[in-house]
């Protein structure tokens, strides 16, 4: 990926959309039979002539036809625009999607706010890969590499020996809406190290997932890392040995609790 990230790199090219024509009755069945879309970009063609909610058409006559309650004073963004520009936008106004637009004007795209959450944690993973490399590098004078690829839950070894059982609802909800992060991992001659992601992972592993996506951090001449004396001393050998503790919350809430 470019330096740049551009709304083209995010967006969801398919868009469901309505006509000026159709009527609020036909508008709130799309509503109600799809997967949790309350709005949709109305066009003429290709052409964006406005947006309608399902706040638009609440309280209005079904046979009302759409070209007469949608929103005209559109905000859209285009394709080359910076995800973070978006960001701003999607921040600034207040609402959940963008129309992404050509230079002529024909509907290319949509870009969400969850699109833009998706930007900014791919971007941010890398350079947390990219200091763990250097640090065991540095520490022990070796040679590492990344891959990315698929993880099995069953194959990984934790290096952690608890999580907090109110945080794995945040991480379940990050999963169902592709939010969350890739695991970051490490490849000690075939043992597999959970170096990064040990809620995410039990959140998946409460939910049936069996295989995530990772950044694998391969040791190209293997040795005898710490954070692996410490999981076999711990008798960390897999997630079923990680406690989830639901008897104490996460230290930050603690913290932000005893501050207010």
């Amino acid at each position: 990926m470019s330096a740049k990230a551009t709304v083209k790199e995010y967006m969801t090219r398919e868009v469901q959309t309505v006509s000026p024509s159709d009527t609020v009755a036909d508008v709130a069945r799309r509503i109600v039979e799809s997967d949790g879309h309350n709005g949709f970009p109305v066009c003429e063609g290709r052409k964006v002539e406005g947006f309608v909610t399902a706040r638009d058409i609440l309280l209005e006559d079904e046979e009302t036809t759409i070209d007469s309650v949608m929103a005209t004073d559109l905000i859209v963004a285009h394709p080359e625009m910076d995800v973070n520009d978006a960001a701003r936008v999607i921040l600034r106004s207040g609402i959940q999607k963008l129309p992404v637009v050509d230079d002529a004007g024909n509907l290319v795209g949509i870009i969400s706010n969850t699109d833009v959450i998706r930007s900014q944690i791919e971007r941010a993973t890398p350079e947390k890969v990219g200091k763990l490399m250097r640090t065991l590098e540095q520490i022990h004078g070796i040679t590492v590499h990344q891959e990315r690829g698929t993880v099995s839950l069953s194959d990984l070894i934790p290096t952690q020996a608890r999580v907090y059982a109110d945080e794995l609802e945040g991480r379940k909800y990050e999963l169902e809406r592709g939010l969350a992060e890739p695991l970051v991992v490490i490849d000690n001659n075939g043992a597999v190290l959970l170096a990064d992601g040990h809620h995410r992972v039990c959140a998946a592993d409460r939910v049936g997932i069996e295989t995530m996506d990772a950044y694998v951090i391969v040791i190209d001449d293997p040795i005898e890392l710490g954070m692996q004396r410490t999981a076999e001393k711990e008798g960390l050998s897999s997630i079923a040995d990680i406690d989830i503790v639901d008897y104490a919350r996460h230290p930050l809430v603690e913290r932000t609790q005893r501050l207010q």
